[in-house]
């Protein structure tokens, strides 16, 4: 998260060019919602017990957990200006670029607006997004695979106790990349990369210095803080 806003910054200030990115959590880890409780929203003994990390994102929506084998995540980080300026069209446009990818390993998605994307009525990707100072942050999960019985145990989602019941229920409305191609995660990353890619100019590189500094900044006074965390 603080490498995502170390690049909003340098975009901001014209250093750099529009990025795209991807990335896993390693290790495992629950992202919150800005405007969330952490309290309300996580379970903090059992991230503790497992290993998970848990942070705050910069973007609104609920709470997520990213599992470092279950999942790819991309965040695009440009001017708003490149973006239609109604917050759907801007998200079909980069919703666009995944189900292009998605698309290549024989995988038919489609939009459901506001900002998630399904594939026979059940989603496979949910994105966030958030428009600061001229610059369009969004970000988003491609689920792989899925680990509900983990997800539920880090996460509160109820006073209830795990069950098959309440597992059913999300492997109904959730899916994965597996349930519809044997593929590895590198197949769906270069796939994916392709969609994000086509029809543009692009090169592969690495943090700038600049970015590189803030973000470990970034990193120790922001997103490793109680103060931050545990803000509501």
């Amino acid at each position: 998260m603080a490498v995502d806003e170390a690049i909003a910054e340098q975009v901001r200030k014209n250093k750099v060019s529009p990025t795209i990115r991807f990335y896993k959590w390693a290790p495992s880890a629950v992202s919150i919602g800005y405007f969330q409780s952490l309290q309300d929203e996580v379970n903090l003994a059992k991230c503790k017990e497992l290993g998970i990390d848990y942070v705050r994102r910069r973007t609104g929506g609920g709470a997520v957990y990213h599992d470092n084998k279950g999942e790819i995540t991309y965040s695009v980080i440009a001017p708003e200006r490149l973006f239609p300026k109604g917050i759907r069209e801007s998200y079909r446009v980069i919703c666009q670029w995944i189900i292009d990818g998605l698309g290549l390993l024989g995988i038919g998605a489609e939009f459901m607006p506001i900002n998630d994307l399904v594939v026979h009525g059940k989603k496979i990707s949910g994105n966030a997004q958030t428009r600061r100072d001229g610059v369009l942050t969004q970000h988003g999960t491609i689920l792989y695979d899925l680990d509900v019985r983990t997800m539920f145990s880090v996460l509160k989602v109820s006073n209830e106790k795990i069950s098959d019941k309440m597992i059913k229920s999300v492997e109904e409305r959730v899916t994965r990349v597996l349930n519809y191609k044997s593929v590895s995660q590198d197949d769906l990353y270069n796939a994916l990369l392709e969609g994000f890619t086509r029809g543009k100019e692009f090169s592969f590189d690495s943090l700038t210095r600049s970015e590189d500094i803030d973000a470990r900044r970034l990193a120790k006074e922001v997103y490793r803080s109680e103060a931050w965390n545990a803000m509501r």
